[in-house]
């Protein structure tokens, strides 16, 4: 019997380890949100940027439509995009839609969030809390996970 318990909780520690090196951060309603990370930032650099994926499993769709965190003094959606030849970003006051069944990915050179007034530098291997609240989800409290200052992508665990 000590042995059988022994192996369920080996599993269930196993199975939590897994789900947090996934970097899944939270839930809500049909709005899964995964993957949080950001850039370490320089010392005297008050601006830092978020990114994530979300997945709506829902069939409805929904909607990114703001962001905060105590990190920052403001946090915005923005995109940067191609437009006439030269790379720009923009604010995205409207939010970002995630289509019912998909998976929405926000990522250097895409969709992210800006973070502008940084209270603090950001430090590779540290967290910082936010909420992301979604037009018809609501509220998901997320994690992000901050990598060095070059990264263009999370460093995958164990590697």
């Amino acid at each position: 019997m000590y042995r059988l318990r022994f192996h369920a909780l080996t599993l269930a520690a196993l199975l939590l380890a897994a789900n947090s090196a996934s970097g899944e951060q939270g839930k809500s309603g049909s709005i899964l949100v995964d993957n949080a990370w950001s850039r370490a930032t320089a010392q005297g650099v008050d601006i830092g940027v978020g990114y994530l994926t979300i997945k709506n499993d829902g069939d409805t769709a929904d909607r990114l439509v703001s962001v905060n965190t105590p990190v920052a003094e403001k946090a915005e959606i923005h995109q940067t995009q191609m437009l006439d030849g030269k790379m720009e970003m923009r604010p995205v006051p409207h939010g970002i839609p995630i289509p019912a069944k998909s998976t929405v990915v926000l990522e250097p050179a895409g969709y992210h969030l800006m973070l502008m007034g940084l209270k603090a530098p950001l430090q590779k291997g540290s967290t910082f809390d936010a909420s992301l609240a979604f037009e018809h989800a609501g509220t998901v409290d997320v994690t992000f996970r901050v990598e060095g200052m070059g990264a263009s992508a999370p460093e995958t665990p164990g590697k």
